[in-house]
This record gives structure tokens, sequence and C-alpha cells, in this order.
């Protein structure tokens, strides 16, 4: 006799329950749900733009860091040369003050071979004459007097080598802090930059194409930024010269960025500035260095400007005072253009609101716009003297 018995749907069992497929589908679901759920929220992990702000922040920390280190090696040389200069000073003065030593020694013999121990009695009995004791005791009074001389010699030199050690101390003490300093930068920067490299290391490889992309759209806007104040400089210029109003220097026109003329001298020093910083350009950004391989922001326009004759402290905070400050619409070729607060960086404007400068490390140097970062990133400009 035939069965009449139904044959069993296609689905599994669960705690004696017996589910159809669909219903499979949606535990599974539901189990990777929680699994999910388990994990670590994405939303734990910072944000493109946040990651690109820390990696700026940190890079801008480091930049900050290495004027410190560059400052505090420039010292450590100024107070190394110094300290040799000290000791040099100290050994000759040393090799006098035993010169007189000697010649002190040398008189005490010499009163003891004549017997000037025992002035009078002693001085007579070894003379023969009457005479001879005369002659005797005149040389003994010049003796007395040369010795008196000598003893001031050898005094006033022994207070001077004093003085000199003690000098020659404090400036290698000084020496030992600034290179405790000079370590402490050093790490200080090390640091930010592997914090930064890290950072960047975490992203994968559609994030660092994102952060590429953004990268490329800030450069866009700021060269758009750039462009447009070229034009604005140039259609005033026009109206200018339209107007008859140029006599040989351009008045700067409030709003439109109007260039103004500068002393020739200066333009023809800012010529071998520009051609030295271009000739630059596709050497990378090392912290610390001033060349001829690679440059930090602050050796490149330094060097730069050494090209042209002029000699610029090293760091940005020094260079900053090194002339004479000029609005940001009297930006010449050649003006030092400082960024930040904290005036951690600085580029050689080129005109047409560009500069070349050496950006940051992983970078390498380059023209770019002085508003990268933004109007507001922008500190000064600075006319070196």
């Amino acid at each position: 006799m035939a069965s009449h018995r139904k044959s069993r749907p296609a689905g599994t069992r669960v705690a004696g329950i017996r589910t159809p497929a669909l219903a499979t589908a949606a535990l599974t679901s539901v189990a990777l749900l929680s699994q999910s759920a388990n994990a670590a929220p994405a939303d734990d992990r910072p944000s493109l733009e946040e990651v690109e702000k820390k990696v700026d922040d940190l890079y801008r920390q480091a930049e900050s860091a290495t004027d410190t280190y560059n400052a505090a090696k420039e010292r450590t040389t100024k107070q190394r040369k110094q300290v040799d200069t000290l000791l040099d000073d100290v050994a000759r003065r040393t090799e006098k003050l035993n010169q007189a030593r000697e010649e002190l020694g040398s008189f005490a013999a010499e009163q003891y071979r004549t017997g000037a121990a025992a002035p009078g009695t002693a001085t007579f009995l070894l003379a023969d004459t009457p005479q001879d004791y005369f002659d005797q005791t005149q040389l003994m009074g010049r003796l007395t007097s040369r010795q008196k001389g000598a003893v001031d010699d050898y005094v006033s030199e022994q207070s001077a080598t004093m003085k000199k050690r003690q000098e020659a101390s404090q400036s290698l003490q000084s020496l030992t802090e600034t290179q405790s300093d000079l370590r402490t930068a050093k790490a200080t920067v090390q640091k930010k930059l592997a914090d930064a490299r890290e950072l960047l290391s975490e992203l994968t490889a559609r994030e660092k194409a994102r952060l590429a992309a953004i990268e490329k759209a800030k450069q866009e806007a700021a060269a758009r930024k750039a462009a447009e104040l070229a034009r604005q400089q140039a259609a005033a210029e026009k109206a200018a010269q339209g107007a008859g109003q140029e006599t040989g220097r351009q008045e700067s026109t409030p709003g439109t960025g109007t260039s103004t003329a500068t002393d020739p001298s200066y333009a023809t020093r800012a010529v071998k500035a520009l051609a030295f910083a271009r000739a630059q350009i596709g050497k990378p950004y090392v912290w610390g260095a001033t060349g001829p391989g690679s440059y930090d922001c602050s050796g490149l326009t330094q060097a730069a400007w050494k090209a042209a004759g002029v000699t610029l402290p090293r760091v940005t905070y020094d260079q900053v005072n090194a002339g004479t400050t000029v609005p940001l619409a009297d930006a010449q070729p050649g003006d030092l253009v400082f960024f930040y607060d904290g005036i951690t960086h600085v580029g050689l404007y080129i005109g047409n609101g560009m500069m070349i400068h050496a950006p940051k490390p992983g970078a390498y140097v380059r023209e770019e716009s002085i508003y990268y970062d933004g109007e507001s990133a922008i500190h000064s400009v600075v006319r070196p003297a």
C-alpha cells in the first residue's frame, strides 16, 4: 500500500523545531549582526578629515620643534667656539703663570746663594772688603725690587687666570645645557614625525587616495585664489596707468592686492634669491637641513638670500625680525611670507600670490599658493634688509 505521507520540506531543526530555509537565512543574519555588535564600533575610527587635521598638526608641531632644534644647534656651534677660545686663553695664561712662578723661584735661589736669607751680617761675611759689602748691598736692593715686581705680576696673572677658568667653566655649563636642549628638540621632532607616519600607515589604500584628492582640491582652490589676486593686481595697475597715476612708484590700492614698487637694488637681490630657490625645486624637505641636497623651510629661505649676498638668521622666529614688515597687499618677489601664530613656517614670495617653499616632511621644494592653508594662516610678510 502506497504511503500518503508528504515529504518534509527542506530545512533545518533548531532546538527540535523545524525551520524553513528563509528562517535559516534570517537567523544567520541575526548572528552576523550580533557578531558585528560585539566588534569595535566603526565610529571609534577617526574620520579622514580628522586624520588629515591631526597629521597636519603633527607636522606643524614638528616644524616648530625643528626651529627649536635649529636654534639650539646654532647656539651650540657658537658656544663651542667660545669655550675653545676660553680654554686656549686659560692654557696660555697658565703657561705664563708657571713662568712667573719659576722666576720667583730663581729669585729665591739667588738670594739664598748670595746670603740674602740673613741680611746684614750674612751678606757682610761674604764680602772680602768694605767695597765688596757695599756692592753686594746695592745688588740685593735691586733684586728685592725686581722680586717685588715679579710677585705683583704673579698675583695679577693668577687672578686673571682664575677669572678665565671661571668663564670657561660657565661656558662649558651653558654648552652642556644647550646640548641637552638640542637632544630634547631632536627627540620631539622625531616623535611628532613618527606619530604622523603611524596615523598615515593606518589608512586604507582608498582612504589614502581620498586624502590625496582632498589635498589636490585644496591646492587647486589656493591656485584659483592666487590667480584671482593676479588678475586684480593687473587690473589695478592698468587702471593706475590709464589715469596717469604711475610716477615711478605704484601706490597700493586697498583691497586689490596691488603691489608697491621697490628699491631697484632690492629687486636685483631678489632676482638672485629667487633664481637660487627655483634651482632647488624638487629637492626633499628634511628637518634641520640647510642644503645643498635638502632643506627645511627656513633653511631654504636662508640659503636663497645668502646667494643674493644677504645673511638671514637660521630660524623662522628670528627671520621674521630680519627686515621690514609690509602689508600682504604690498608683497614683492623675494619677500618672506610667514605662517601661523607660532611663526613656524616661511616661504619665498614669487609674485601673483605664489611662493617657493619647503612644505613639510615627505614633500619636496615646490611652487605653491600662499593661500595653501587658507588666508588666515598667513602671519606676516617681511622684506629682508
